[in-house]
């Protein structure tokens, strides 16, 4: 272990607050609030080309990892590094705002349905990076506790460190982003100013040894299925959001607990339709649900039950993910997309390196030449999701070329959160299913 590392233990022990020996769970309870969300690029002045492309090259990298259950084991002289971690993917794309602690200290955070810790940055830090709220100060607090070794909290961790009786995590990420530091138990502010909810006894990180970027936030809020995420620590447990149009101004409803359902059928615009989620064991807290085929145009593809199929060593499989942009497809499936848009659109199709995507067209058409861009419809268990054009193709721009917002992978699939503009989505985790419908989002 490295000797930052163990100075940060032994600071830990000296300042910190006393050890919690009793957590009271909010799972039984009936929590429920409003919060919004944000593009992590929102107000930042780029072109629409500009934030497609960032967003492309977030999800590049977030892919190539989302799907690995390899453990690691490093020799870096970074001082979270050194010790073996489980890599998560990269951070998401929407923040969050909540406030922690006892005053309230407020704090803008990433969420993320590919983890599950909730974590902030510390004071005493001793390797941090730069967020926009100042790092949290548990000796302000007045409701802030340290777990201790044998809490259900502290064994829910992947590696979870003891020292003096205090739980230590560590929690890596994919693009190089990592965070060590006290588990512990917080007070935090949800929701809007006029409405807001205040839940006790939230399990969190607070990070004194942190590295990477967090994109304009304070932090992560982990969505995932597993015990440490937000969703699981509340209850019913039960989320949904409504993403509002990639560039709109407007910001997107993120609703818990009892808030997550369909009774405003006002803003509903289509069918409510339900499709059960799978278990991965190898990564328990995805999302998978399973895809049985796709349409292009009125081309049903004949696409082998192998291309979405969760295998037995949890490879493969597909995952509904808010942290990816776009889409991607097992190749097999790509493949057949690719080749369907070739056949169906009357244009040569071209690659776009600014954006990364294979599957992309001159726009706008020569003069006289009449082009229809085919629908898609992703086949799931017991639904079919219909996308409308604006969910699906990426016009650039800088080099006058429309794209089609999938990309290949040599693994499983995702279904990103491109695609899910203007549809309200809700994962009830009590009874596995995951519901969608179309609607419109910034009149939720």
């Amino acid at each position: 272990m490295s000797t930052r590392l163990l100075f940060l233990l032994s600071i830990i022990t000296f300042i910190s607050p006393s050890i919690s020996t009793t957590c009271t769970s909010n799972a039984n309870s009936n929590t429920g609030f409003r919060a919004y969300l944000r593009h992590i690029d929102a107000n930042r002045g780029l072109h629409k080309h500009e934030i497609i492309s960032r967003a492309v090259q977030r999800s590049s990298k977030r892919v190539k990892t989302l799907f690995s259950t390899s453990k690691i084991t490093t020799t870096s002289t970074n001082p979270v590094a050194s010790t073996r971690i489980l890599v998560r993917p990269s951070e998401g794309e929407y923040l969050m705002d909540l406030a922690i602690g006892t005053p309230p200290r407020p704090y803008s955070a990433m969420i993320d349905t590919g983890s599950d810790l909730i974590w902030t940055q510390c004071t005493p830090c001793v390797l941090c990076v730069d967020q926009p709220t100042p790092y949290f100060d548990p000796l302000a607090s007045k409701t802030f506790f340290r777990h201790t070794c044998s809490s259900s909290f502290c064994q829910a961790l992947d590696y979870p460190l003891c020292f003096s009786n205090i739980c230590v995590y560590m929690y890596g990420y994919s693009d190089g982003a990592n965070t060590a530091g006290v588990l512990a138990n917080e007070t935090f502010t949800f929701g809007i100013s006029s409405n807001n909810v205040t839940v006790p006894n939230i399990a969190f990180g607070c990070g004194n040894l942190n590295e990477g970027s967090l994109f304009n936030g304070s932090g992560m809020v982990g969505l995932g299925r597993g015990p440490l995420s937000l969703v699981s620590q509340l209850g019913p447990r039960k989320f949904a959001y409504c993403l509002t149009y990639f560039f709109s101004p407007i910001s997107s409803p993120l609703l818990f607990g009892s808030m997550a359902n369909f009774n405003n059928t006002s803003a509903i615009t289509g069918p409510v339709q339900s499709t059960p989620f799978i278990i991965n064991t190898a990564l328990p807290s995805l999302y998978y649900i399973s895809v049985i085929g796709i349409t292009v145009g009125k081309t049903r593809l004949p696409i082998p039950a192998s291309a979405f199929a969760l295998n037995p060593d949890g490879t493969g499989g597909v995952i509904i993910d808010s942290g990816t942009s776009i889409n991607y497809l097992q190749m097999d499936a790509y493949n057949l997309v690719k080749q369907a848009f070739q056949t169906q659109v009357n244009l040569s199709m071209v690659s776009n390196d600014n954006f990364g995507l294979d599957i992309c067209f001159p726009w706008p058409p020569p003069p006289f030449v009449t082009v229809k861009i085919p629908s898609i419809t992703f086949h799931f268990d017991g639904a079919n999701m219909t996308l409308p054009e604006l969910n699906y193709m990426l016009y650039d721009g800088s080099t006058g070329l429309y794209c089609v917002g999938i990309g290949p992978s040599t693994d499983g699939s995702i279904i990103g959160n491109f695609q899910q503009q203007d549809m309200y989505v809700l994962y009830d985790l009590e009874n596995g299913m995951l519901t969608f419908a179309p609607a419109r989002c910034d009149q939720m």
